[in-house]
Parts: structure tokens; C-alpha cells; sequence
């Protein structure tokens, strides 16, 4: 292979459009998927991408499979399958912390395999929430090694997550542009990367049962959990969990005034739901009027209700005659989500949301970095890793979570499930496996014969199909593919594989150079996330093998499975899910996460050595 390729203006324009990319993804002042919007459309308009092939993407083997993956995940969920296995875990480890946490993690992992990581991560918070809540195991203690396993046991299949998924498009597209004599590059096949999965899922059980789960012993939350509702919101957040109905008597100054202007009042408790003439409401919207006779909701300690009932000329009462049914446990109550990144909610303030009005849900009190936020939280423009207090009837929760704004920690009873389709759902699910295995149907195909067959036999609805693909993660995807192929046919890969091959020592071992490949990969994936650094990385990769003499496909693999080594930063979806409910700081990522990062490049590059 020729090392002193010219750098043409093609090359340079691809060149700046990654740069463009990393410091955009880096500063976050841009959402991502605008910024690869923006990256799709400047490849098409400087040429870089001929017009006919720029919303290829869209249609590609990888979104598709993306898709089906995450509708075949809600058809899993729909049944109760992951309910049954809480149950199955419970029973097996017997409350002994130690089968638990090897239990749970090891399930999460083998879960990962056949849905993506985030989708597995936000089936598990609630069940591992009532987990913990059933044998006093904290949620620290739980949530970051069954998090870990579930980014290993994403290296199980093709399709266990997103860098896998384009792998086999990138390896295609390659192809185009290989030098002659170069043998092509097969796409690989679903279980692949199998034996590599199985020795880093079980490097993660082995490391957080000798040391990593030592590192979590320094929690101060043990036995307190979502499902403990009153006694966990009155010492985590201060929040009492007695109701108590204020009727507003005519001497009121409440008399005219808005909900949300009550609230403002010194002193005021929570006021949570209202009832004005034959209209009750829980969560009822900040501009709602209070009259003469209407009734108050209330939450709070005893003797606050009752000097704001005092202060206000209210009449108090502590028995629920209004209110009884809107506040019954089976039917509304307390929770914790966390807000995910990539929810619409970020940047956003509570009051800007209208969660009363547009959700009926009100917010309590919002945890941040361990800091929580009672006054004024309606202001406070919410981040990525929040953890929102919410109350609200659970069918409206409910209806909000489908759309993967937020995705609640409390284990709450769910909308419509149709145990019923338990059996249905895993047949459909075993012959999509089966038919996945077979060389000579396209994994996409296969996946979205499951699709249709839950859909046909009733396990899933259109619209709940629809709810389950989070748009954000496939516009992402679809808009960045095309610049991995200009980074190839441009020959942008390749001048900066040449140039790096020539600064390098003479008879250098492979397995170094991969190694340094695997390091570089898990850099790029802490800045522009782990879609980015595939995309970018892969055709870097396999001109980089072809200059040294190594096989294009191993050293591929390697830039794929390292894409997703993040235990550490937020930059990971499913570990910046489990930051908030766990009440992880920076420190403890990097310090658990940290020596596991370096396990798993370790394992990558010696077992794709060993296959390869």
C-alpha cells in the first residue's frame, strides 16, 4: 500500500467535517442529531457523497436492524417477560447479595445481546429497583455492575449494539474502494463476535465479584429505596407522605388566586391535586382558579398543612373524602425518572414543559449530583442524568414514559400488559433467532419478520411500535453513515493511515498497533460517542491493517467493540441513566469504571487475536 498519498482538497474537506463533528459533539451546545443533520446535508452539497447515495442511510441494513431491535425489545416487555424474570432472580438468589448481584448482571448481560443497550438499561432500572427494595441491596450497589454487563454482553451478537450494527455496512462499503489484490470483506455473521462477548461479560461478573463492587461499599443509602415510597422521599428528599384535604373557606385570600401562585406562598405544602365544583384533578395546571368550597389537595408534614391552613383560613381534614380514590397507592403515587440524553426535555426548564397541564404530572423536586432541588425546580433547566420526583396517577406516567423522555427508576404498575402473549412472544422470538443464524437471510430481514409477526399475532399495536424506536438514536445513525464512506472513497482513511504508519518504529508488533487502535476508539467514543467513533474509525482501521499486513476485518472488530468501552462518562447512554438513581458521582465512575475499561480493551484485542 502506497504511505505517501497527497492530501487532495476531498481529503481535507472530509478531514474538517470530522473535526467539525468531534467539536460540536465535545461542547454539546448543539444537539447531536442536528449536528449530524448538519454534517449529512455539507456532505452532499460539497460533493463529497454522490446526490443519488446521501440518504442511503436511511435505508441501510444497520438502521433497520436498530429499528427491529427496539420493537422486538417493547414486544418482550409488553408480555411481562422482564416482570417474570425479577420474580425468577429473586427466587434463585435467595437474598444473598452476592447470587443476586452475579444473577441480575449476568441476565442483563445475555439480555443485551438480542436489544440495545439503553432499551435493556430502561427495562432494568425498575427491576432492579424492586430488587432492591425487596432484599436491601442499595441500588449503588446493583445498578453500575449490571449496567457494565450489559455494555459486555452488547458484544454477544451483530445486533447487541449500535458500533456492531454498523460494522457490517461499513465493512461492505469498504469493499469499493479496496486496493486490487486485496481479498473482499465478508459482512459477519450474526453470532460472530460470540466468543469475544462471553469472555468480557465474564471478565465484568469476575471483576465486580473480587474488587469493583468493593468500590461501591462507601454508599450511605442501603435499605432505602423508590419502592419504600415514604420512608425513601422523606429521607432522601424531604417529602412527607401524608395527604390531607384543605377546603377553602370564603375568608380565604386563596379565594381567585391561581394554583401556582398558592404554591409560591411561604410555607405552602404541596399541593397536589384540586377540586372545584364536580371536577377533581390530580396534578391540575399551575393557572387553575381556587373558588369558595373548592377542595385542596395537600402533601406534607402534619404541622405544616396545618399552619398554612390556618394562615389561609382553610379547613382541614385528615380523612381523604374527596380525594380517596385519585390518591389510593394502586392508583397514583410518588416516583423517580431519570432523564435520559436523549430526551426532548433537556435544556428545558419544568415550567417551559407545562408537565400539570400537557402530562399531569406534578414535579416535586428535581436530584442533581446529589443536590436536591425543592425551591424553585420549575426554573431549573433540566440536564441529562437528572433524577425528577414526580407525582402523578400512574396511567398518565404511563402514557408520558412511552415516549422516552424520561424513563422512571420506580418499579409502578405499567400500562395494558398482555401476559396472555408470554408464549406467542417467545416462540416468535426464538424463530427470529433461528432464522438470524442462517447465512442466507439478511439479518435486517429476519429481525423484521419477528417484528411482523408480533404485530400480526397481537403481542404488539402499530402505535406502540412506533413508540418503541427512539427516533433520535436512528436520525443520528442514518445521518453519520455517509461520512464514513467519504472518509473511504475520498481517501481521507487511508492518507491518515499512511502518515501514522510512517511515524511509527520499524517492526512494530500488530497486536501493539491494535492495541493502540482499541485506546484511540474508547478516546473518540468519550467525545463524539460511540456511533461517531465507529464511523469514523472503521475505514481508518482497515487502511491501517492493509498498510501493516494485518487482516482489515479484525482490526474493524476491534474499532467496533472498543466504540462502546465507556464505564466512566455520560457520553454512554445506558451509564448516564444509572448516575442519577444510583447517586454515582464523577469520582466513582472513573474509579470503578476506569480499571474495567482497560480489562475489557485487554480482552478485545487477545481474543480477536485468537479468532483472527
Amino acid at each position: 500500500m502506497d504511505t505517501a498519498l497527497t492530501l487532495t482538497t476531498d481529503m481535507a474537506l472530509v478531514l474538517g467535517l470530522v473535526v467539525l463533528t468531534m467539536v460540536l459533539f465535545l461542547f454539546e451546545r448543539v444537539r447531536a442529531d442536528v449536528v449530524a443533520l448538519v454534517v449529512l446535508v455539507l456532505l452532499g452539497l460539497t460533493g463529497l457523497v454522490a446526490p443519488e447515495d446521501i440518504f442511503n442511510g436511511f435505508s441501510s441494513d444497520a438502521v433497520m436492524n436498530v429499528i427491529a431491535t427496539m420493537i422486538l425489545g417493547m414486544g418482550l416487555d409488553r408480555t411481562g417477560a422482564l416482570n417474570r424474570l425479577a420474580s425468577w432472580l429473586l427466587r434463585r438468589s435467595n437474598g444473598v447479595e452476592q447470587r443476586l448481584l452475579l444473577l441480575s448482571s449476568a441476565i442483563a448481560g445475555l439480555n443485551s445481546s438480542i436489544m440495545q443497550n439503553t432499551s435493556v438499561t430502561a427495562l432494568y432500572l425498575p427491576i432492579v429497583s424492586r430488587l432492591s427494595a425487596r432484599t436491601g441491596v442499595s441500588l449503588s450497589r446493583l445498578l453500575m455492575p449490571v449496567s457494565a454487563s450489559i455494555i459486555m454482553g452488547g458484544g454477544l451478537t451483530m445486533v447487541g449494539n449500535s458500533p456492531l450494527i454498523l460494522l457490517n455496512d461499513l465493512l461492505v462499503a469498504a469493499n469499493a474502494n479496496l486496493p486490487s489484490g486485496v481479498g473482499t470483506l465478508e459482512p459477519l455473521r450474526m453470532f460472530a463476535p460470540m466468543p469475544i462477548g462471553l469472555a468480557l461479560l465474564a471478565a465484568a461478573l469476575a471483576y465486580f465479584h473480587f474488587f469493583g463492587n468493593r468500590q461501591l461499599r462507601d454508599d450511605t443509602d442501603k435499605g432505602v429505596t423508590p419502592a419504600r415510597t415514604q420512608s425513601y422521599f422523606a429521607k432522601s428528599y424531604g417529602i412527607e407522605g401524608e395527604v390531607f384535604e384543605l377546603v377553602v373557606s370564603a375568608d380565604s385570600p386563596l379565594v381567585g388566586m391561581a394554583l401556582g401562585e398558592a404554591e409560591a406562598l411561604h410555607g405552602a405544602p404541596l399541593l397536589l391535586a384540586l377540586k372545584t365544583g364536580n371536577e377533581s384533578r390530580l396534578a391540575p395546571p399551575g393557572d387553575a382558579r381556587i373558588w369558595v368550597g373548592s377542595v385542596i389537595g395537600a402533601m406534607g408534614s402534619r404541622q405544616q398543612v396545618a399552619d398554612f391552613a390556618q394562615n389561609q383560613f382553610l379547613r382541614m381534614s385528615t380523612r381523604l373524602r374527596e380525594f380517596g380514590d385519585l390518591f389510593n397507592p394502586s392508583r397514583a403515587g410518588i416516583s423517580e425518572a431519570v432523564v435520559p440524553p436523549t430526551s426532548k426535555f433537556i435544556g428545558k426548564t419544568p415550567a417551559d414543559l407545562h408537565l400539570r397541564k400537557s402530562y399531569g404530572i406534578s414535579l416535586l423536586a428535581i436530584n442533581r449530583d446529589k443536590d436536591v432541588l425543592r425551591e424553585n425546580a420549575r426554573n431549573v433547566p433540566l440536564r441529562a442524568g437528572d433524577m425528577l420526583v414526580l407525582h402523578s396517577i400512574w396511567q398518565d406516567l404511563a402514557q408520558t414514559a412511552a415516549n422516552r423522555d424520561f424513563v422512571v427508576v420506580t418499579d409502578y404498575p405499567k400500562g395494558e400488559q398482555r401476559p396472555h402473549k408470554f408464549k406467542i412472544a417467545m416462540v416468535i422470538f426464538a424463530v427470529t433467532m433461528l432464522i438470524a443464524l442462517s447465512s442466507r437471510i439478511p439479518t435486517s430481514i429476519a429481525l423484521m419478520a419477528g417484528v411482523a409477526g408480533m404485530l400480526v399475532s397481537g403481542v404488539l399495536k402499530m402505535d406502540e411500535a412506533y413508540a418503541a424506536i427512539n427516533w433520535k438514536t436512528v436520525f443520528l445513525m442514518a445521518c453519520l453513515i455517509p461520512l464514513g464512506w467519504a472518509m473511504d472513497s475520498s481517501g481521507a482513511a487511508a492518507w491518515v493511515a499512511g502518515h501514522s504508519i510512517e511515524r511509527l518504529p520499524e517492526g512494530l508488533p500488530v497486536w501493539l498497533i491494535q492495541l493502540a487502535l482499541a485506546l484511540l476508539t474508547t478516546l473518540f467514543s468519550l467525545v463524539i460517542s460511540h456511533v461517531g467513533a465507529t464511523i469514523v474509525m472503521v475505514p481508518l482501521a482497515i487502511n491501517l491493517a492493509l498498510a501493516v499486513g494485518g487482516n482489515p476485518t479484525a482490526f474493524a472488530l476491534i474499532v467496533a467493540l472498543s466504540a462502546s468501552n465507556n464505564f466512566m462518562t455520560a457520553s454512554n447512554p445506558s451509564i448516564s441513566m444509572i448516575t442519577g438513581p444510583a447517586g454515582y458521582t464523577a469520582r466513582d465512575m472513573w474509579r470503578v469504571g476506569g480499571p474495567l475499561s482497560l480489562v475489557y480493551t485487554t480482552i478485545v484485542v487477545l481474543m480477536v487475536n485468537l479468532m483472527f
